[in-house]
């Protein structure tokens, strides 16, 4: 039995991740980060941001070296975090590269592969909740709509070199890019800057080029597609195979009623 530790933090991906894994042949040991995770998930196991050393003992116990990381945390401030002894010499190297979120989640996995273990992104194991490549949905782009996806890829991946964010949209300008606040909160900007105007533009979340994707994984879902509806934008881009989609042919029906096209890419 191929057994992996499943560290989860908030919303549902966590419960699609353990499934998944668990339905191509994984033994999960299910880890759930105080005050993030979701109770009814029912974790074998429950530590606190800092407290990897009993996570570390646990998994030793098991015979796992194999670790993944899913479910939204934010991006937690380390002076509110209480490290065991086991996570000092962790954070000791991810307090030296603060320079942004990427760099630091670097050192993060550098940091715990030191100890033994190794990281993988749980996109690579769960092939069946991403996208492939291309369009996803009935509907499709017009022929006004690839110059607009063209430079929406371009501003997200201009924004993601400089560890901004990932998530923009672009409509004859561009309208909103993403920072701290996160992708939803972005999107209720637009809606409110639109006023109700409909049919142009689009919003794309592409993965940043210095983005490790082993911990930092993208995600969409029907509330996003619903928000990119009420902001009355034609379409949405993501990245096939790293990006998550959570509740897939959810997302594609939505989509399709709303009229909005989804490409991969």
């Amino acid at each position: 039995m191929k057994k992996i530790a499943l560290f989860c933090g908030a919303h549902r991906l966590p419960f699609l991740v353990r499934d998944s894994l668990r339905a191509n042949g994984w033994e999960v040991f299910v880890i759930g980060l105080r005050g993030f995770y979701d109770p009814a998930l029912k974790p074998d196991l429950v530590i606190r941001l800092g407290g990897a050393g009993t996570a570390a003992k646990e998994c030793k116990k098991r015979g796992i070296t194999l670790l993944t990381f899913v479910g939204a945390i934010g991006h937690p401030n380390l002076s509110d975090i209480r490290p065991d002894l086991w996570s000092i010499s962790v954070l000791a190297k991810v307090l030296k590269h603060q320079k942004g979120y990427d760099s630091m989640a670097s050192a993060l996995i550098a940091g715990i592969e030191s100890k033994g273990y190794k990281i993988i992104g749980a996109q690579e194991l769960c092939p069946d909740l991403v996208f492939a490549p291309g369009i996803q949905t009935r509907v499709k782009p017009s022929k006004d709509d690839p110059s607009v996806i063209e430079r929406a890829i371009h501003v997200s991946r201009l924004i993601g070199a400089e560890d901004i964010g990932m998530s923009v949209v672009v409509d004859r300008q561009v309208l909103a890019i993403e920072a701290a606040e996160g992708t939803a909160e972005m999107l209720k900007r637009v809606i409110k800057i639109r006023k109700g105007r409909k049919g142009s533009g689009v919003f794309a979340k592409m993965t940043k080029p210095k983005q490790d994707l082993r911990i930092d994984i993208p995600a969409i879902g029907v509330d996003t597609v619903r928000d990119v509806a009420a902001a009355g934008l034609r379409g949405i881009i993501v990245n096939a195979k790293t990006c998550f989609v959570i509740d897939r042919d959810a997302v594609i029906n939505v989509a399709n009623k709303a009229k909005i096209f989804i490409i991969a890419k």
